[in-house]
């Protein structure tokens, strides 16, 4: 009798003691929201984390939603339809310039360099930037950072991109490879996969990578309302936790094994061409290896900017840029 009931109190006290703990367990996943810009294998080490758990591990439920676009991503931070977006840190200058009173702040950054890359529609197997002059360019959205870039590349290599080509900016983001795959334009600034795609079925031909002309640069960051990183700081934390151990896992695995891992957010396209995009972005060092921006790529950025003629007003690194927390989940 005595046996059964000290194994009956055993039995009552792990009863007690586990489901509260399972139930707290529970309590304690925090969901966020991120909008991304676009959906990118551009931004693959984000659709690893999300893959391998890395945000599960930190207790984290992500929900992710694309925008299709870097105004809609941030209009969805600002209204709070989103905590966290994932967009050009350009959109965070715009933002602090009109004169906001809880400016969005990049805390995170997941690519450092330019995406795009110039496709020429005849092979050329020796190509120099002056075979651009007098061509028709098919050229990204005004102040966008594909375009800016674009610019920034094109006046390095001595090219006025307002007088020495016939720029086309009139045909929307989306719309841009079909008109060139229909006959408009002798060269185009393209992001891949749609670069590649294009070589691959004899359509076009990469003659230059821009996010190798241009150099390092916080092209796509992690980004939220100063308020929700006060009231927020261990969520801010954990997220952060999660990329760079993404970051960290696409750098020591191969292309083919990262395309792997992130084919279910392209199910539309084939595991092969996965495998080419993110080999061409990993060995021109696109994916960031690590959150932090640093104030070189801070000041690059407002270099295109301002070369552009988009830059409102200069803001220092500091004012726009949280390091602490890459920093310290770093050690």
């Amino acid at each position: 009798m005595k046996k059964w009931f000290k194994a009956g109190f055993a039995l009552f006290l792990i009863t007690v003691l586990i489901i509260p703990l399972a139930a707290c367990s529970q309590d304690k996943v925090q969901t966020v929201k991120v909008a991304e810009v676009t959906r990118s294998i551009f931004y693959a080490p984000q659709y690893v984390a999300l893959e391998k758990g890395f945000f599960e591990d930190e207790g984290l439920e992500v929900e992710l939603t694309t925008t299709w676009g870097g105004d809609k991503t941030m209009t969805a931070v600002l209204s709070n339809a989103a905590d966290i977006g994932l967009v050009g840190s350009e959109t965070s200058i715009y933002v602090y310039a009109q004169g906001s009173n809880d400016p969005v702040i990049n805390f995170a950054q997941l690519t450092q360099t330019d995406g795009t890359f110039l496709v020429s529609r005849e092979k050329i197997d020796d190509f120099s930037w002056d075979q651009i002059k007098g061509a028709t360019y098919l050229g990204q959205r005004t102040g966008g950072m594909p375009q800016m870039v674009g610019e920034f590349v094109l006046k390095k290599h001595g090219i006025d991109p307002k007088s020495d080509l016939n720029m086309i900016q009139n045909i929307d983001y989306a719309n841009i490879p079909n008109a060139f795959a229909s006959g408009t334009g002798d060269f185009v600034q393209l992001f891949e996969p749609q670069a590649s795609l294009f070589e691959k079925e004899g359509k076009g031909h990469i003659v230059a990578s821009f996010g190798t002309e241009s150099g390092h640069v916080p092209y796509t960051t992690f980004m939220s309302k100063q308020s929700y990183m006060k009231e927020n700081p261990e969520t801010i934390e954990k997220f952060t936790r999660a990329i760079f151990k993404a970051q960290q896992w696409v750098d020591s695995h191969s292309a083919k094994e990262t395309a792997e891992v992130i084919q279910p957010f392209f199910k539309d396209t084939d595991l092969a061409l996965i495998e080419t995009v993110v080999d061409r972005y990993k060995s021109q060092g696109s994916y960031a290896t690590d959150p932090i921006l640093d104030e070189e790529e801070w000041k690059n950025l407002q270099d295109i900017m301002d070369e552009a003629g988009e830059l409102p007003e200069e803001v220092s690194h500091d004012t726009l840029v949280n390091t602490e927390v890459a920093k310290e989940i770093m050690k």
